[in-house]
Formats: structure tokens, C-alpha cells, sequence
């Protein structure tokens, strides 16, 4: 551990007096609110949106990248705004995507020590910077009609399970989850079925939740496909 984490770690278990608890819990209070009022603001003005999700590591020299861009500017033709988390690798390409088939491209950026600056391709009055992650992805999950996670780490994850989970105890309407790359998720998949499903933490229904696909026009037009169906509205 660092010198610098662990003087952190120190001072976070170190007893505090009721006044310090209150007056820091407070604080935090009124920016968080300042946090959820800015993004209900500004995300309920832009209309119908696709999240995507994806690794802030992935090369623009990857498949990857070249896939999210291609996904990102049907899905725009195809009427939908683009949300990401603002960043570089995946987030990037998908707001590259968004902005060059002239649709809307939309940053929800997190303050973080590395890897997190918002990419350049996010349109400069849809950028929003959050301090809170539990913040940033209620604004993904509020003002999303769709979910495309491409491959990444425990953020992506984190996500892309945030949103499952909200449509499997149906606190969030049934809008379509696809994830792309068969390869990248066919481990987790496979587990999930042969453990998670077999011990019976979730029933075989729950994994119609989500599709994997590998093409951009696949996952595209599982979307576009699902709003022909059902015809619903956005959900704000």
C-alpha cells in the first residue's frame, strides 16, 4: 500500500465527534442532490438514448473501438442518442460514432485520479461530471431506452449488471440489453448457467434478459427491432 493510502485509510477509521459526521454528512447531501438535479436537467431535454458501456481501455487500434463507432453511428440513423461515460477507449468511440453521423452525443463523465478526461467527441452541452458513481449510473439507467455493453472491466460490469438486476426485479421497464462479442462473454455466460442458474439463484428466464450478438448491425437492429414491436416511449 502507498504511504498516501494508507495515511487515508488511517484517517477514515479515525472517531469522529457527532459534530464533524453531521457537517460532512450534510455536505455530502447537497452534492449529491446538486449532482441529481443537474443531470435530471440536462438528460430530460435530450430524448430517446442508447447507453453504451465498454472498457476505457481499449486501443483505437482494436476491433473493438472500430465495432463500438460503427454500433454508435447506426444506432444515431437510427434516431437514437448515444449516452456513455464520457471517457476515453469504448466511451470514446461510441461518442466518435454519435458525432460524425450527426446525432446526439452525451458524456456522463466521472472525476476520477487516471484514466477518466472527457473524450472530444461528446457534444459540449451534454457533458455532465459527477463526483458519485451511484449518481452517474442512476442518470444511465433513468434515461436509457436500450443497453450495449461492448467488452471491459469491473466498471462495465458493474453496469451492465446494474441494469440486469433492475429489470429482473422490475424496478426498471424491460428495454433491451445486448452485449457484444460472443468470445469476450461466452466464459461469464457459461458460467452463469452452469453455476449461478444450476444453484438456482436465478431462474432460466432471467437470462432473456439480455442478448449477445457480434455485429454492429445485430446489435442494432435487436434494439431497432424491439421499439417496432413494442412501440413504448421513452421512460421520462
Amino acid at each position: 500500500m502507498e504511504p498516501a493510502d494508507l495515511e487515508k485509510l488511517k484517517q477514515s477509521i479515525q472517531p469522529k465527534n457527532w459534530s464533524e459526521t453531521i457537517s460532512y454528512d450534510t455536505w455530502e447531501i447537497f452534492k449529491v442532490m446538486s449532482e441529481m438535479v443537474e443531470g435530471f436537467e440536462k438528460l430530460s431535454r435530450i430524448g430517446p438514448c442508447v447507453s453504451i458501456f465498454g472498457s476505457a481501455r481499449t486501443k483505437e487500434s482494436q476491433r473493438y473501438y472500430k465495432l463500438t463507432e460503427e454500433i454508435a453511428y447506426l444506432m444515431t440513423k437510427a434516431g437514437f442518442g448515444i449516452i456513455t461515460g464520457g471517457g476515453p477507449g469504448i466511451m470514446e468511440a461510441a461518442n466518435k460514432g454519435a458525432h460524425f453521423a450527426g446525432g446526439k452525443s452525451v458524456g456522463l463523465n466521472i472525476n476520477l485520479p487516471f484514466e477518466q478526461n472527457p473524450n472530444p467527441f461528446i457534444d459540449r452541452n451534454k457533458l455532465l461530471n459527477f463526483d458519485f458513481f451511484y449518481v452517474r449510473k442512476t442518470m444511465f439507467m433513468r434515461y436509457s431506452m436500450g443497453f450495449i455493453a461492448l467488452p471491459g472491466g469491473f466498471g462495465t460490469l458493474d453496469e451492465l449488471t446494474e441494469a440486469i438486476t433492475l429489470i429482473q426485479t422490475h424496478k426498471l421497464v424491460r428495454f433491451p440489453i445486448v452485449l457484444v462479442g460472443r468470445e469476450f462473454w461466452k466464459g461469464l455466460i457459461d458460467w452463469i448457467k452452469s453455476t449461478v442458474l444450476d444453484e438456482k439463484y436465478i431462474a432460466a428466464d432471467d437470462l432473456e434478459i439480455f442478448k449477445v450478438v457480434d455485429t454492429a448491425e445485430e446489435a442494432v437492429g435487436h434494439i431497432v427491432d424491439f421499439y417496432k414491436t413494442y412501440a413504448l416511449k421513452p421512460n421520462f
